[in-house]
């Protein structure tokens, strides 16, 4: 099981030694990477991986996203079920041109005003953030939708014109979050749920 940053784990063992002195210079060409579930503390290496287009990095103990802010191609974002509480400012989101799916869910957000900094990511069009305390509050969805123009899914359902458009009140079927606006963007819990419906 590996603990800590991807460095101190990957590389220190005596069967990765020879690649120590290239592995800097490769990582600039990593265009995926995925460390679902390894425990990591940090992802301070990622600094490198400027090609960078899918980053998974779901299910470890990060806390910060910091050094994503040189992964500047990054088009999909998975940071779910992390100890993330706070998100960077929106000089960050702002230089993440191309991303366009951000998974935050089962994560620490409480804050409404600090996941409005999202609204700088001018490409975002999907984001979950269910399982969050600020899931919970008043509003939320009315927040971000009205932050984040280009959103057009939130939390698993397709962000519905009444959503927008304060007091216009439409048909039941175009109603917020109706069973007829649901949209599961998010593969791994489309994956869970078959492996539950076979027993």
């Amino acid at each position: 099981m590996f603990h800590g940053t991807i460095t101190e784990e990957l590389t220190s063992h005596e069967e990765w030694s020879h690649y120590n002195e290239n592995i800097r210079e490769d990582q600039k060409d990593f265009v995926f990477v995925k460390f679902n579930g390894l425990h990591l503390k940090s992802m301070e290496n990622l600094q490198s991986c400027i090609s960078l287009r899918v980053c998974i990095f779901s299910n470890n103990f990060l806390t910060d996203i910091h050094p994503l802010q040189s992964c500047i191609k990054l088009i999909k974002l998975d940071l779910h079920g992390n100890q993330i509480k706070s998100l960077p400012d929106t000089k960050f989101w702002s230089g993440l041109k191309n991303l366009k799916l951000l998974y935050l869910h089962d994560n620490g957000f409480a804050k409404l005003k600090n996941i409005c900094v999202l609204s700088a990511c001018p490409s975002l069009i999907a984001l979950t953030m269910f399982d969050c305390p600020v899931s919970l509050k008043k509003g939320y969805r009315h927040v971000l939708v009205n932050s984040i123009w280009p959103l057009k899914a939130l939390d698993h359902h397709v962000i519905s014109d009444e959503e927008i458009i304060q007091y216009w009140h439409l048909p039941e079927r175009f109603k917020a979050c109706n069973h007829r606006l649901f949209f599961n963007f998010c593969s791994a819990l489309r994956k869970e749920k078959m492996k539950h419906s076979e027993f």
